[in-house]
């Protein structure tokens, strides 16, 4: 099908978006189409200032409008707990339970050998000198990555490297109430609130 080049190229950068297959890519390009132009401008706007207006928190690496993120920066939050997780997305997840008071930890990813992910391109580095750093002591490290192979990699390895650093921690896994393979930006809050509340020492 001969399309015109601004829709093919739409259709193009729809189908590089994780999840977004051929049909789907098509589906959204038609059906902005008949968006008013208006609309249009403002999806343009909100999209090129989705990088312009967010940074990383040098804390947590969590996505924020300023540094430290809000999180980090709350005085009500427990510093001496803090919670590994694999992205962002799982901060909005556990936040939502309403049961967790520490502070975050975001991986941006998990060892993954298949995809040539290793422990480097990680924010593993900062977890362990933050761990080394922190001004007020941490007596727990709860691991929240995804229970599927490349959170357990992920776990196991963060583990060993933080009982190098230091033997006494309390190092705990998010426990029963999570499926294995399952990610956990899709659990509900009664779910999440049940493995944070099961926690297990690794």
């Amino acid at each position: 099908m001969n399309l015109p080049k601004p829709i093919r190229k739409l259709i193009d950068a729809f189908e590089r978006l994780p999840g977004v297959g051929p049909k789907t890519a098509a589906r959204l390009t038609f059906y902005l189409l008949h968006v008013p132009q208006a609309e249009l401008d403002q999806f343009a706007e909100a999209l090129s200032l989705l990088k312009k207006d967010t940074l990383l928190c040098s804390l947590c690496f969590n996505v924020a409008e300023k540094d430290p993120c809000p999180i980090c920066s709350d005085q009500n939050r427990d510093k001496s707990l803090v919670c590994v997780v694999e992205q962002p997305l799982d901060i909005l997840a556990l936040e939502k339970t309403g049961d967790y008071k520490g502070v975050y930890h975001v991986l941006h990813g998990a060892i993954s050998p298949l995809n040539n992910i290793g422990p480097d391109e990680l924010r593993i580095k900062e977890l362990l000198r933050r761990f080394k750093e922190s001004v007020s002591p941490i007596e727990e490290i709860i691991l929240a990555t995804n229970p599927n192979m490349e959170g357990e990699a992920t776990a196991m390895y963060l583990v060993k490297k933080i009982k190098e650093l230091n033997g006494e921690v309390r190092v705990t896994r998010l426990g029963q109430g999570l499926p294995t393979g399952g990610d956990l930006e899709y659990a509900d809050e009664v779910t999440l609130s049940r493995a944070l509340e099961g926690r297990r020492e690794y």
